[in-house]
């Protein structure tokens, strides 16, 4: 078992908390206190890069999504990026990912008006 580690820094939209190891019951609390010292800033947004998060129990999940919920109260976003595939699993059967903006990328990629592109990668 891979003790939960949290870090967090200023990102270029937002705070930007990075999870690793496990989080379950024993670690919610520690994770509870670090979104909340984000939120506390007036941050409207906050993404948390799960990209080393190997575990989420329900109790650490329910943290997220009060988080998320929080700032929505105030027209704000808590973005999931790069979850790895157990912990989409557990958002998927709890239905929670449809509660949190979950995104492969950290930061989505700007779309540019530029010419469309073909499935094959060639521009027409």
């Amino acid at each position: 078992m891979a003790p939960l580690r949290t870090s967090a820094l200023a990102g270029a939209d937002g705070p930007i908390v990075a999870l690793s190891g496990e989080a379950d019951a024993t670690t919610a609390a520690e994770l509870r206190e670090t979104l909340a010292t984000q939120l506390d800033t007036g941050a409207r947004l906050v993404t948390v890069d799960a990209s080393g998060l190997s575990f989420l129990d329900s109790a650490s999940l329910r943290v997220l999504v009060l988080a998320a919920r929080a700032l929505q109260g105030r027209h704000g976003t808590l973005v999931l990026a790069r979850p790895q595939p157990v912990v989409v699993r557990l958002l998927e059967i709890t239905g929670a990912d449809r509660l949190l903006d979950v995104r492969e990328l950290a930061r989505p990629a700007p779309i540019s008006p530029g010419p469309a592109a073909r499935v094959d990668g060639r521009h027409y």
